[in-house]
Formats: C-alpha cells, sequence, structure tokens
C-alpha cells in the first residue's frame, strides 16, 4: 500500500465519476476534431500540389522528371516532413486530375456543414467529404478503381462504415459495389418505402465466404457452424447494421419444437432478419419454410417498435427467373442469394504447397477407399 499518494486512498466524492467521464469525453472529442482538421488540411494540401504539378506540366511542357527534382527539393527543404516521395507527388497530381471540381477541400468542407442542398456548397457530397477520407485511402482509391463512378461510392461507403485502408482494399477486391443490392427480393412489394430501398441495398449476391476454410462440398450444418465461428468475419460480409442474435435459434410453435439457422437483428432496419442455409441449389418450396418462421418470430419475438421480420435464404445456386416467380406472391419481405465458398488467400499469395486440410481431406479420402479400388 502507497501511503504517500493519500488521494489514491481517498474515496471521491458524489458524483465525481460522471464528473470526470464528461471532462474525457471533451478531450476525446477534441483530439478527434484536431485530427480530423490535419487531416483536412492535408488532404487540401496534396490537391493544390497535384494541381500545381498538373499545371506547369500542361503549361511549360515539363516531363516526368520534373517530379523527381520537385520531390528532391521538397524533402531536402523539409526534412521533417513524409509524404514528398516522387510516388506520392504522382498520387497528389492523380488526385487533383480525378477531383478538379473540388476547388479548394477546406473550402468545401466548411460548407458541408451548413447546407448541402444549397448552390454554394461545392459540387456535391463527396467533394465536400474529401477530406474525411485519410490520404492512404485515397492511393487505394486512385489505385484499384478504373471510374470515378466507382470511386465515388466506395468513397462514400469507406465515410459511412469508417472502414480501416485493409478493410476498404478487402471489400473493393471483393466487389463490393457488384454485389450489392443483387439478392432477388420481393421488398418493393412487401415493404414501404424508404424501408424497401434499405433492406434491398442491405442484400448481396453473392456473398463471399472467403474466411472458412471449407470445401465446395460443405454441407449446410458444416457452413453454419463455421459462420458462427468466424461471425466478425461474418457480419463484416453482411454488411453494417448485422447484430448477431444466435443459431439454431429455438422456436416452440403449438408444442413443436423448430430451429432457425441463423437469426440476426437489424440496427438500421429495426427487425430481425432471419437466415436459412441451403447447401444445395434454390427450390421454390424452401421458402415456405422461411416464412413459417418469418410468422413465428413476428407473433413471439417482435416488439411493437420493430419492422416486419426480413427472411434470407443464402444457397448454393439459383435460377433466378425461378426465384422471381417464387417470390412475386410472397407477402412476407423474402430474399433470395447465393453464396460462395472460395479460398481464403488470394491467388498472389497461395504457392503450390497444398494446405493443411487439402492434405486432411485426400487423407481422409484415401483411408475411404478399398485395397481394390
Amino acid at each position: 500500500m502507497n501511503h504517500d499518494d493519500p488521494v489514491s486512498l481517498t474515496p471521491p466524492p458524489a458524483g465525481y465519476t460522471e464528473w470526470l467521464g464528461d471532462i474525457k469525453t471533451q478531450i476525446h472529442e477534441t483530439q478527434q476534431r484536431a485530427a480530423q482538421a490535419l487531416n483536412l488540411q492535408l488532404v487540401s494540401l496534396y490537391w493544390n500540389i497535384g494541381r500545381a504539378i498538373l499545371d506547369q506540366q500542361e503549361q511549360q511542357g515539363w516531363g516526368a522528371k520534373i517530379i523527381d527534382r520537385l520531390a528532391q527539393d521538397l524533402r531536402t527543404n523539409f526534412p521533417e516532413m513524409k509524404g514528398f516521395s516522387p510516388r506520392n507527388l504522382k498520387y497528389m497530381r492523380a488526385f487533383y486530375e480525378e477531383w478538379p471540381d473540388a476547388e479548394n477541400c477546406a473550402t468545401a468542407a466548411a460548407q458541408i456543414g451548413t447546407d448541402r442542398n444549397s448552390p454554394a456548397t461545392v459540387g456535391s457530397f463527396v467533394q465536400a467529404a474529401l477530406h474525411k477520407l485519410p490520404w492512404g485511402h485515397h492511393c487505394v482509391l486512385l489505385d484499384k478503381l478504373k471510374t470515378r463512378d466507382e470511386r465515388e461510392w466506395y468513397l462514400r461507403k469507406a465515410i459511412e462504415h469508417n472502414w480501416s485502408r485493409n478493410i476498404l482494399v478487402m471489400q473493393i477486391e471483393s466487389r463490393l459495389l457488384e454485389r450489392s443490392g443483387g439478392a432477388v427480393t420481393n421488398f418493393a412489394l412487401t415493404l414501404p418505402k424508404p424501408q424497401s430501398d434499405l433492406a434491398r441495398e442491405s442484400l448481396k449476391d453473392p456473398y463471399r465466404f472467403d474466411f472458412l476454410g471449407l470445401g465446395e462440398e460443405a454441407q449446410e450444418r458444416e457452413i453454419e457452424g463455421a459462420l458462427v465461428k468466424h461471425v466478425t468475419d461474418f457480419l463484416l460480409e453482411l454488411g453494417a447494421g448485422f447484430a448477431f442474435v444466435g443459431r439454431q435459434v429455438l422456436l416452440d410453435v403449438g408444442g413443436e419444437e423448430f430451429f432457425i439457422d441463423l437469426l440476426f437483428y437489424h440496427l438500421k432496419l429495426r427487425c430481425y432478419v432471419v437466415i436459412e442455409l441451403k447447401a444445395g441449389k434454390f427450390k421454390p418450396e424452401h421458402l415456405g419454410q422461411l416464412g413459417f418462421y418469418l410468422t413465428a418470430v413476428d407473433a413471439q419475438m417482435k416488439d411493437a417498435q420493430d419492422g416486419p421480420t426480413i427472411g434470407l435464404l443464402l444457397c448454393k445456386s439459383k435460377n433466378k427467373v425461378v426465384a422471381e416467380y417464387a417470390l412475386r406472391d410472397k407477402a412476407q419481405p423474402l430474399g433470395v442469394a447465393e453464396y460462395q465458398l472460395v479460398e481464403s488467400l488470394p491467388p498472389e499469395l497461395q504457392t503450390s504447397l497444398p494446405s493443411i486440410e487439402q492434405i486432411e481431406r485426400e487423407l481422409a479420402g484415401e483411408s475411404e477407399k478399398t485395397p481394390n479400388s
């Protein structure tokens, strides 16, 4: 016991803990605002340097070597600053080329806090929000995407969901844009706007389960167990807003027991989401079972303020026309999407050596063969 520190031995007065919490919150908020302001100034500086480089190259006819000279001079004059490599200067020029109508990022950032619908706001929300992403995120958008529309979509999503740079890379490489809103649903007929639009955008097709380490022939319970084991990765693939409730959730209906494969709650839609897994091809009769689960959840679990429960059937494959026909006369909000079991490592990281799982599967296969087979 430290007798030299009487403060630590004295209990705090009433209300002190809450008061301390308020001060800590103020400090954290100030730190966050300072970081945002610093990032705003950095992105604005890089945008202006990029404009200056491009202007001089176009007006003076300077070639690419001017960037190497500029990098050397800037690093000599500002040795304490990082980011003046030839490579980064080229990113600055590309950044300006991609967003030339953003004018000054600092001006745009100041205007975003006023009226987004005002003509005075520079261009669009995206232009005003450029400062909200760290510079490394912008380099990823420039490197991995080809069109401004694609960059704008991922820019919005990265800001909305606070993606790290690694998560942004993963979402781009998994082709999130092409998959978002791709599930076959009847939401337009069964949910009011804007909930139907948000629900549709919340579902993908296909879902990529590249974190399970399962073979293509994995069965439903095997996939389900692996998804729960890797629920953090599964939630990331599902998208923002999904909260995990449980696996094999018991429903007692008329004294009989039924079990939901996976149950989630969507925080933005304010409703339960029932997910059923089918290891084979989609069949219309699958929707009958899923609809029964939705009815039971609405009757037994849904609160008065919750929206209608949504059902998502994940299957190995589907005929889109068959799925559309099967959903057309359903009164409950249902969706059908495929899932893909893919290798967890990207191709550039794979080697010619088999994985432990592959070796185990091959050994298991050999042990099942007869000597004469």
